[in-house]
């Protein structure tokens, strides 16, 4: 099994991931920053696939798994913040903004400002990989779904998101 299986292999109900170590002063409470929950949920092939000309590559599937699978995102992040660029933004449903918060980050705003906006909250990072490139090293918490999908993908899940760290 590669190293990418042992990190990403489906887990079992109930399964709570470890914390990856913050940022120095950023979750840790200290007078600098304000003590924020940040979080990322996201699914994936069984190779890692994340996405297919900027969807999801199993998108429209009605396989039970697939829609269970949106069904737990959307009862999970209920109550919390949800950010993510716009194209993941675009793709939320109505329905979704009656409770949570969901807000539109940008690549040119300091995710440090943008997660202070939200003290003492639970903050759900969505992605894709430009923005988990980014945010990574605030990511506290992956919980990952491994699908069945083993088709077509152009977007794949960077491992090295869940030790903190992203591209420049």
């Amino acid at each position: 099994m590669t190293a990418f299986g042992r990190l990403a292999r489906a887990r079992p109900k109930g399964y709570q991931a470890g914390r990856a170590a913050a940022p120095s002063g950023w979750a840790a409470g200290g007078d600098r920053e304000p003590m924020i929950d940040v979080r990322a949920m996201c699914a994936i092939g069984q190779r890692g696939q994340l996405g297919l000309h900027g969807r999801l590559p199993w998108e429209g599937n009605t396989d039970p798994l697939y829609v269970e699978d949106v069904t737990r995102f959307f009862a999970v992040t209920q109550g919390h913040v949800l950010i993510a660029g716009p194209k993941t933004i675009e793709a939320v449903p109505d329905f979704a903004y009656r409770d949570r918060t969901i807000a539109i980050i940008r690549s040119h705003e300091d995710p440090r400002a943008v997660l202070a906006r939200y003290p003492g909250r639970r903050v759900y990072v969505g992605g894709g990989i430009a923005v988990w490139n980014v945010y990574a090293p605030f990511i506290q918490q992956w919980d990952i779904t491994r699908l069945p999908y083993d088709g077509e993908a152009d977007r794949w899940f960077d491992p090295a998101w869940l030790v903190g760290r992203g591209r420049d």
